[in-house]
């Protein structure tokens, strides 16, 4: 009886402690074997928005004393830039009007030749109406008076009184031309037709008075020097293509004319 009594009790101590093996075998914590996830991201703060806010307007840059604003371009100047003195012209490259048409042109003439022993000296003035063509170009009439001496050493007689000079007056007409080649020199030519009073030799070889139509071509060049818009002064050198003896003038002649504006 006891040799089948302790297998039993074995057998019963063993099913009491199988269930508390059990027991601690599913207490025991498990170890998490899966891969490490991403980590955990955090909310980014709200940035507050500011308020609008209204700007100033930038002030206006104020140039310094002293300067001036850019140019500005213009149909009659396409950069911007005007110079002084700038020519302006009309469409198609025509010189505008000039500012007047008309001046008058006076002028006073000094000369002095010399001609076998025979010194002659001469003073003329010509008054003149003018009228601008163009800018460049001029023309008009006048009238010329023109006064000459004419004398020889002391000892020679060329009158038949025996005097050693004589002196003749002339009046006439002319005409005149102009032509500015480059700012202030200018070409001049004229023709002149004169009832003048010219020296002959009689039947003795004398000196005598003679009246007689003379027709004198003068040409040269002239500077002038502008005093404002009405006024201007010319120094103009011209020569006498008549050389005979008749002539009125000698070959070289300077003058000294005043030029006025007037109308419009």
């Amino acid at each position: 009886m006891k040799r089948h009594l302790l297998p039993l009790l074995l057998l019963a101590g063993v099913a009491g402690l199988l269930p508390a093996h059990r027991a601690q075998a599913q207490e025991k914590p498990v170890l998490n074997s899966a891969p490490p996830g991403p980590p955990a991201t955090q909310p980014r703060p709200v940035e507050p928005v500011p308020a609008p806010t209204t700007e100033p307007a930038p002030a206006p840059v104020q140039e310094p004393a002293g300067t001036y604003p850019a140019p500005q371009p213009s149909p009659d100047a396409p950069s911007g830039l005007d110079f002084p003195n700038r020519k302006a012209t009309k469409a198609g490259g025509a010189e505008d009007e000039p500012p007047t048409r008309k001046f008058i042109y006076t002028n006073f003439g000094l000369g002095f030749s010399s001609y076998n022993q025979l010194s002659q000296f001469n003073i003329s003035a010509a008054p003149a109406l003018g009228f601008r063509l163009t800018n460049r170009l001029a023309v008009g009439p006048g009238i010329s008076y023109a006064y000459s001496s004419y004398s020889v050493p002391d000892g020679y007689a060329i009158t038949a009184a025996g005097a050693s000079s004589i002196s003749t007056s002339s009046l006439g007409v002319k005409a005149f031309a102009q032509f500015i080649v480059y700012r202030e020199f200018f070409l001049h030519a004229e023709y002149e037709v004169t009832n003048a009073q010219l020296l002959g030799e009689d039947g003795f070889g004398y000196l005598s008075k003679i009246n007689k139509t003379v027709s004198t071509p003068l040409a040269g060049v002239g500077y002038r020097t502008q005093f404002s818009d009405k006024a201007a002064f010319d120094i103009v050198g011209l020569y006498n293509f008549d050389s005979s003896i008749y002539s009125l003038y000698p070959g070289l002649v300077v003058r000294f004319s005043l030029l006025f504006n007037i109308g419009k």
